[in-house]
């Protein structure tokens, strides 16, 4: 069989039918559930119909249902990672193979990246070996300054991988935003009030009232000044009336404040920060406001003027302030979320550093990420009712070390092999084949 066959049956073996959800109990554990508790030795999760009905110390296992003895491996609820392109892109150089860019597009805040989204994504695979399971897909770059609405999909081998589209819209407000409002932060001020004003305005004539503008063709007639198009003007009516979070990126303390000031005028905005390299510059604000940010992991140097004030202790002193702050903003490698989450741990044990203790860290990749999606009664913890999103490790997660042993996604096993496994597993031990020498090293 050529090269290209045995690819393709690889290929086609890893997009195979997925099992149906299993009643199961890990335990013997080094079990964290998520939620910023410490990790607990001997633990017991059970899942069943791909939900967690239970999971401690001293939980018993319900008669018939299956065992995996942990023997002190650690377990945790899979990784939520915000904000990602999963799905959207093969190859960020081959246009063929990227949608995350639409800025030849009459449409701006419309955009439903939704149906963009292909399961059979090669970096969800990659991400789904690394722990990842549930993650905010974001679109990146639009002609305006609204990147459109995003998607909360699963990462499991079924083909149905949005969870939830349309769950938030995402708006760029800093350099970026300036750049595309016109050239300075004055413009994107008058950009962001008009559009959400034109929003409202539709939305107190009646129109634009579900999160789907697809939906609005019936939409009232217009003022004849209106600057968006009727399609965007629609996709803004659930940020204004607050029935769809809007994430906004920003990352100088000056732009954290005025978007914070958004709510006064917007009182019903749901708002979500996304970015905030000077986080800490605005913590008392951020903390006061109650508003949700999904931090840069590790932006210690500044690269833009937006970033001066940028330190790795960022994220350690919001959330000693008192902020809701989670770690998002993983464009590159989603898989490196518990690298990042552990150097936090790491600095909280550096004299003049501020970090997270292991609890708050691993949270700030599985339980705060959901609950900044809004979705932490469903993910991103193993308290029970929530989803059988189960990851089993070789060691402590947070630990670069570490690896990925086995991955439940809504209580059904996932496939570990991806297209860099099966390499590694083809080239590791050299021996005779079938491809030319060429090949050969």
């Amino acid at each position: 069989m050529s090269a290209l066959r045995l690819t393709l049956a690889a290929l086609l073996a890893s997009a195979a039918a997925p099992a149906f959800a299993d009643d199961f109990a890990v335990t013997n554990a080094t079990l964290a559930i998520g939620d910023g508790s410490a990790p607990i030795q001997n633990g017991t999760v059970v899942v069943r119909a791909g939900k967690v009905v239970a999971a401690g110390a001293g939980v018993a296992v319900p008669a018939g249902v299956r065992v995996i003895d942990a023997q002190g491996q650690w377990v945790t609820p899979g990784l939520v990672v915000a904000v990602t392109d999963l799905g959207l892109r093969d190859v960020e150089a081959v246009d063929d193979s990227n949608d995350t860019e639409a800025d030849k597009s009459p449409f701006s805040a419309a955009l439903d990246i939704a149906a963009a989204i292909n399961p059979d994504d090669l970096p969800i695979q990659v991400a789904r070996a690394g722990g990842v399971t549930r993650s905010a897909v974001a679109p990146l770059d639009t002609s305006g300054i609204f990147a459109g609405q995003g998607a909360v999909i699963d990462l499991g081998t079924d083909p149905d991988a949005v969870t939830a589209a349309r769950a938030f819209q995402y708006v760029e407000l800093g350099e970026t935003g300036a750049q595309k409002a016109g050239g300075g932060r004055v413009a994107v001020q008058a950009a962001l009030r008009n559009a959400f004003a034109e929003a409202r305005e539709l939305a107190r004539r009646g129109g634009g009232q579900g999160a789907d503008p697809r939906v609005q063709d019936a939409a009232p007639e217009r003022p004849g000044d209106a600057l968006l198009n009727r399609f965007d003007a629609a996709a803004l009516v659930p940020v204004v009336t607050g029935k769809q979070p809007l994430y906004a990126h920003v990352e100088r303390a000056a732009d954290i404040r005025m978007a914070l000031g958004l709510k006064r005028e917007f009182p019903a905005l749901k708002l979500v920060l996304v970015g905030a390299t000077e986080g800490w510059m605005a913590a008392k604000e951020l903390a006061a406001a109650g508003v949700p940010v999904l931090a840069t992991p590790l932006n210690d140097l500044p690269d833009r003027f937006e970033q001066i004030g940028a330190t790795q202790s960022n994220v350690g002193r919001m959330a000693a302030a008192g902020v809701k702050v989670s770690l998002g903003a993983f464009f590159d490698q989603p898989r490196y979320a518990p690298q990042y989450a552990g150097n936090l741990v790491a600095l909280a044990k550096l004299p003049g550093a501020s970090g997270l203790t292991w609890g708050q860290a691993l949270a700030s990749i599985t339980s705060g990420p959901a609950e900044a999606l809004g979705m932490g009664d469903k993910f991103g913890s193993l308290k029970a009712g929530r989803a059988g999103d189960v990851v089993i490790w070789d060691g402590d997660p947070l630990e670069a070390s570490s690896g990925v042993v086995r991955v439940f996604i809504d209580g059904v096993e996932q496939s570990l092999s991806n297209h860099q496994t099966r390499l590694r597993d083809r080239y590791k031990v050299p021996v005779e084949g079938a491809l030319p020498k060429a090949y050969e090293w």
